[in-house]
């Protein structure tokens, strides 16, 4: 194995560390108080924008910080460690939305809307999901039709990041724009504007998890944006989205990973403070043994992710490994939930500890960016396997 897999370069370990400061002075003090009254933590976002972290991956050129894809993730996985609410933000925000900007958007449109973007002072949504379709995209029923020098646009959105804060300035929706000649959905990708008319943030869910992370349903009636706002390439909205989830399963992953970690590191603390039967309890076998298992898929699932990282920057094929490392560090996630909250027995099932919270919010890392059942048809059909769900 390339030996970049298992050691971080000295600048990759300094922002680490930077993030894992960050989170554990700043996020870790005020992210239950957050999760308890979901409430989206402007002041955290705000001082993660004046940080640079939403301008990681991007070159100094568009405001960035000269990143790379693995700093993103070694920043959502810190982060994911105290907080996966705001992980989440960050992952969406990036992944989801100023990346999509840049990597396909005209010099005009980044000009437009990346600086406010990567500097962390607005946020983006990526408007894919429908009411009546999760990963069956083609099933998509959103439609814009092109009206003179306008797209208009009919249809909804469901379970959209970053949708409906005071700081989300707009949001890209998948659209269906027409019908190929082979009488396949042509489907393209919309910049809409926070405000255009028709366009309506529906109230917030009320969620099982990331309580601290803005999610709502979106509508749009005969929502008028110019025929500028085009995305990218028209009918290549399918390939633009498949290649974000692409990007997503790892940066998911990677905020998994942090979950799992930090059930390892309440664990551990715990385990040494715990006293049950005339002893620690991290030195009954019961508990030490369950918590080394911890470690070893979570080990497992940070090299899974890192690979798949290494694989992205070397310009090399990443699908397989993107859903590998996605499916390991989903499982990781739930199952270090679980056993975190075990070890911590009645005291895991109250919420002012943050393994209670991280059981609730784990959960979703087996369905958002693809559901396990989808990575394993993928991982399945690399194999020349012709699954279906």
């Amino acid at each position: 194995m390339n030996s970049a897999l298992m050691q971080l370069s000295e600048d990759h370990q300094t922002l680490a560390e930077t993030v894992r400061d960050f989170a554990n002075q700043v996020i870790a003090p005020v992210a239950a108080k957050h999760d308890r009254e979901q409430t989206f933590p402007y002041e955290v976002i705000k001082k993660m924008g004046a940080m640079g972290i939403f301008g990681l991956p991007f070159p100094e050129e568009v405001g960035g910080m000269g990143g790379d894809f693995l700093s993103l993730c070694l920043a959502i996985e810190e982060l994911a460690r105290v907080d996966q609410s705001v992980a989440v933000t960050l992952e969406a925000g990036v992944g989801l939305g100023s990346m999509l900007i840049f990597q396909t958007g005209n010099d005009e449109q980044r000009k437009k809307y990346l600086p406010a973007l990567v500097a962390g002072e607005a946020l983006a949504g990526f408007g894919l999901t429908e009411p009546d379709g999760g990963s069956d995209a083609s099933g998509m029923r959103t439609t814009a039709r092109l009206q003179g020098d306008e797209w208009v646009i009919n249809g909804a959105k469901t379970f959209i990041t970053n949708s409906g804060t005071s700081i989300t300035s707009l949001v890209i929706v998948a659209c269906v724009t027409g019908t190929k000649a082979d009488g396949s959905k042509e489907l393209s990708t919309i910049i809409v504007p926070n405000g255009t008319p028709g366009f309506v943030v529906e109230p917030s869910y009320f969620k099982l998890g990331w309580h601290a992370s803005d999610t709502h349903p979106l509508s749009f009636t005969e929502v008028r944006v110019p025929a500028g706002n085009l995305l990218g390439e028209r009918g290549r909205g399918y390939a633009n989205f498949l290649n974000a989830l692409d990007d997503g399963r790892i940066a998911i992953a990677a905020l998994a990973v942090g979950a799992a970690q930090g059930c390892i590191d309440e664990s551990v603390r715990y385990a040494k403070e715990r006293k049950a039967f005339g002893k620690m309890i991290g030195q009954h076998q019961v508990i030490a043994f369950k918590i080394a298992e911890m470690q070893a898929r979570t080990h497992v699932a940070r090299l899974a992710y890192y690979q798949a990282a290494s694989l992205k920057a070397a310009g090399k094929d990443f699908k397989t490994e993107a859903s590998i490392a996605k499916l390991v560090a989903s499982d990781a996630a739930m199952d270090n939930a679980r056993a975190a909250t075990q070890i911590f027995g009645g005291y895991g099932f109250m919420d002012e500890y943050s393994v209670a919270r991280h059981y609730r919010d784990s959960k979703v890392l087996e369905i958002g960016e693809g559901t396990s059942e989808v990575q394993k048809m993928l991982i399945a059909r690399s194999l020349g396997l012709k699954a279906e769900l």
